[in-house]
């Protein structure tokens, strides 16, 4: 489970790193992955309006939001934005990445995609403010929300702390790890104890990524799910994009890892592979099985749709099974 933190003050040891840095460290106490990402270090072109993603769904700026960004947040099963108030809202630098993920809402309300992983994903907010006003965390409030919506993420909640503005006065706060111990453990313990099934296939570009999203779709509440290959290529084959597209399941932005990688920092209960054979690594206490499926790979889109549908009906029946 991939916890993604994005750091939105351009200090690099102010107090609002100081507060997402401690929530991050006390969600990986419980056994969560993490990752931070400091947006004032990365490229992030601010949205142009070009209204290419409410037309077809993608952005055209080729940036880190493109590359690395987008991926993220769609990895990711719990994403935390963390800023100081600018003007009652959040970073200039924040706000340039909430504006791109436009693309996300485009992508759910236009398109009428569904991200695999929403019946788990959640979003939460941490912020900081100099003044003590009461209505000064409500702008905040408002745009986190909007943008937890558009990346089909269940808004889970915030720590917020008023009068904080010289260096030291979060670390100086005396409840705040207390605070963040709380919520981290509020926000991730429903997500722990889920069974893990990691989905194998050779390249991790068409059958273990349908697998594991109709997996994610339509039981993510019960199991963690991984997928990777064992000769994983570039990128996600687009045939099976628009397979799982006409299922409502959007694919995009899911980029192929080998089985190594899948599992070096999670260790799965169950493997289903279907065709990586003697390549799969073995893993000690995992059950395995293997569903013989061919491979669509350059097959006419017909095949790519019986194949699409025969894992849909294996998944129901293996989560029928399992539960």
């Amino acid at each position: 489970m991939l916890v993604l933190g994005f750091q939105g003050s351009p200090r690099k040891k102010g107090n609002t790193s100081f507060l997402l840095t401690h929530f991050m460290q006390a969600v990986e106490k419980l056994g969560a992955q993490t990752r931070i990402i400091d947006v004032a270090q990365k490229n992030i072109i601010p949205c142009r309006e070009y209204v290419v993603c409410e037309k077809k769904g993608y952005c055209p700026i080729d940036d880190d939001v493109k590359s690395e960004i987008y991926p993220l947040i769609r990895q990711a099963e719990v994403v935390v934005l963390a800023s100081p108030i600018f003007f009652f809202n959040m970073t200039a630098q924040l706000k340039a990445v909430v504006d791109r993920c436009q693309l996300f809402w485009a992508r759910k309300y236009k398109l009428k995609l569904n991200d695999p992983a929403k019946k788990t994903k959640r979003g939460f907010l941490l912020s900081v403010g100099a003044s003590k006003g009461k209505s000064l965390f409500d702008g905040l409030q408002l745009t986190a929300k909007y943008f937890f919506d558009a990346i089909d993420a269940r808004f889970e909640g915030s720590l917020t702390y008023r009068h904080i503005e010289g260096p030291k006065d979060m670390a100086k706060h005396p409840s705040v790890q207390a605070d963040v111990t709380k919520a981290a453990a509020a926000l991730i313990e429903p997500l722990l104890g889920r069974k893990k099934i990691l989905f194998a296939c050779r390249e991790n570009a068409f059958r273990s990524q349908m697998a594991g999203a109709f997996a994610q779709y339509l039981a993510g509440d019960k199991f963690e799910i991984i997928t990777g290959g064992s000769e994983p290529a570039d990128q996600v084959n687009p045939d099976m994009l628009k397979a799982m597209h006409e299922k409502g399941i959007d694919m995009a932005f899911r980029v192929p890892q080998s089985i190594e990688t899948a599992i070096s920092k999670t260790t799965p209960d169950l493997i289903v592979t279907m065709g990586c054979g003697e390549e799969c690594p073995f893993v000690p206490g995992a059950r395995r099985l293997d569903w013989d499926l061919p491979d669509p790979a350059g097959k006419p889109p017909g095949f790519m749709r019986q194949v699409r549908d025969e894992i849909e009906n294996r998944v129901k029946s293996l989560i029928t099974e399992l539960t």
